[in-house]
Order: C-alpha cells, then structure tokens, then sequence
C-alpha cells in the first residue's frame, strides 16, 4: 500500500551526534533509511542556507565554545522571531563528558 504515490506516510530526519574511540560523530538518519556522516550539518527549513553558513564557519580545531557559538549563529540565520534561551535547546558531547543539555543561564550566555 506505502509503494503507491501519495500514500506514503511523513518521515522524519534525525541527527544522531556521539563521542566513541574515533573521536566525535554526527550523522543524519534520512526517512528512506539512508544516513550520512557529516562534521557538521542542519535540517530541516533553510537547511541549504544553515549547511553553507556552516561550511563557511566550520573547522576541525574549533573549541567547544566556538562550536556552540557558531551552532548559535547557524540557528539564528533561518529563525522566525526572537531567539532566546527559552525557545531553543542545546546539547552537548565530548571525550570528557556524557551528553547533556546546557542549562538556560548557559545557554543566555552566548
């Protein structure tokens, strides 16, 4: 029934971002079941524009708070309204750490 034109069902796309032996990870996770690995990457709405705002600010030596910065500054350029602490959610991974989300106070820091 799902091969038929317009019957198929909303997908969604995923990024998928973790810390193992290699180092740091990121991959998207299409609705096809197709994935890619990425540095870094954004979907959804004005993902074209996030992916070329990012390619342009993007290097493998940034530090942790250049990465949220620029992760930051990324969201900002496609967001409808005011961007604040309290519409927007960020997480965090690395080598010395497990994943968690920054606080609101952290996050009105950048």
């Amino acid at each position: 029934f799902t091969q038929s034109g317009g019957v198929r069902p909303f997908g969604v796309s995923l990024l998928i971002a973790g810390y193992d032996s290699h180092g740091p990870q990121l991959y998207q996770a299409d609705p096809s079941g197709t994935y890619f690995a990425w540095k870094a990457s954004a979907i959804g709405k004005n993902m074209t524009d996030a992916k070329a705002f990012l390619e342009k600010r993007y290097n493998e030596d940034m530090e942790l708070e250049d990465a949220i910065h620029a992760a930051l500054l990324t969201l900002k350029e496609g967001f409808e309204g005011k961007m604040d602490e309290s519409n927007i959610e960020v997480g965090i991974v690395g080598k010395d750490h497990e994943f968690r989300s920054l606080s609101a106070s952290e996050i009105k820091d950048y």
